[in-house]
């Protein structure tokens, strides 16, 4: 368990109350379960080792509707199916190795109390809520990679929106509050001197965020991949004029961070405990992450699966655009760090008031 024992789940609700629904790497939708018995899948032999450990352990896997479960689809599909709500999946019974039980969840606030209580064991989440979280439970999680990067775009049907700017003057529409996505889009509108000519409206889900530009032609919505391409693909007079991830590369080269949208995190104890378990992990999420990359087409019917997007058609092309990775060691501590201190030094709040301390970073 976290060192945080007597948080309630409602405290820890209403401890993060503010991160809703709309996190650039969720989308709407019920949580569901798969659980696969790695020992009986056939894996590269950079996973051999992990998985042949010997204890018998079940690594339970919290992630987020959108390109954090894009990233883990082949993963989950060559043990035991890709998890839908109508056919969840449990370990054999007998069954002695490395095993994996994942929740999907269209909402942070479901997944981060499972993260608090110890009910979870490994979870992707926003990268700014990880050193959130860090702080909240006194070190009790460490990050072990980074699974996305940049994925935000302005989306509108106002043929004036033509470079990030041009957003002065207008209501722009944002799921994400209290996690990176509000954290990034206000310190790029400082540091383009226009936020305080910009209306920020919140809303729960992405869908909500489509539907008012498609209401409204002169608004801006900020979508992330693949619900930009599923929105687009819905309708034609509406564009992607600006990547977020081009306009932070130009505002914040001087710091030297990457735009790092997703991590995943781990609860101390269990990474002390499980070695193996983490590095076992690690390896078939490396291997996953570059199999959706290197096949997008086949990868799309396991996303579809997934319930992240209806459209195999949609899912084959969003992949591309949904900067999947999985980044570890001092890479990974290079690039979050980076970005932290970009967050930090703009807002303390967004990152948890201090930025983490070296344990925070995991490198095996």
């Amino acid at each position: 368990m976290l060192k945080d024992t007597n948080i309630t789940r409602r405290q820890a609700l209403a401890a993060f109350g503010s991160i809703t629904a709309g996190l650039a790497l969720a989308a709407c939708g019920t949580s569901q379960t798969q659980s696969t018995d790695t020992a009986s899948t056939s894996d590269s032999s950079s996973s051999s080792d992990a998985s042949a450990a010997t204890e018998d352990v079940t690594v339970r896997v919290a992630s987020l509707k959108g390109p954090t479960t894009i990233g883990l689809v082949s993963m989950m599909d060559t043990t035991s199916g890709v998890p839908t709500e109508d056919t969840p999946t449990e370990p054999a019974e007998g069954s002695t190795g490395i095993t994996y039980s994942y929740t999907i969840s269209g909402a942070a606030d479901q997944v981060l109390p499972l993260v608090i209580q110890g009910e979870t064991d490994i979870a992707l989440v926003p990268s700014n809520v990880a050193s959130v979280l860090y702080n909240k439970t006194s070190g009790g999680i460490r990050v072990i990679d980074v699974n996305t990067l940049g994925v935000l775009s302005v989306v509108t049907g106002d043929t004036s929106v033509e470079q990030f700017e041009d957003l002065a003057g207008h209501t722009v529409y944002l799921s994400g509050q209290g996690a990176s996505p509000e954290y990034t889009l206000n310190y790029l509108l400082d540091q383009a001197g226009i936020k305080d000519q910009v209306t920020i409206e919140f809303k729960s889900e992405h869908s909500e965020c489509a539907a008012a530009i498609q209401a409204d032609p002169t608004a801006v919505a900020i979508l992330p991949e693949p619900f930009t391409t599923a929105t687009l693909a819905k309708d034609s007079s509406l564009s992607a004029p600006v990547s977020l991830t081009d306009v932070w590369d130009r505002y914040a080269a001087g710091s030297g961070s990457q735009f790092v949208m997703g991590v995943t995190i781990a609860r101390s104890e269990f990474v002390d405990e499980h070695p193996a378990a983490i590095a076992d992990f690690l390896s078939r999420h490396a291997e996953s992450v570059d199999t959706v990359n290197g096949d997008p087409a086949a990868a799309a019917p396991l996303v579809v699966k997934a319930g992240i997007v209806p459209s195999e058609a949609i899912a084959e092309k969003a992949i591309p655009k949904c900067n999947i990775v999985c980044t570890t060691g001092e890479d990974m501590r290079s690039a979050l760090s980076g970005y932290l201190q970009v967050l930090y030094d703009a807002d303390a709040s967004s990152v948890g008031g201090t930025l983490p301390g070296d344990d925070f970073y995991y490198e095996a």
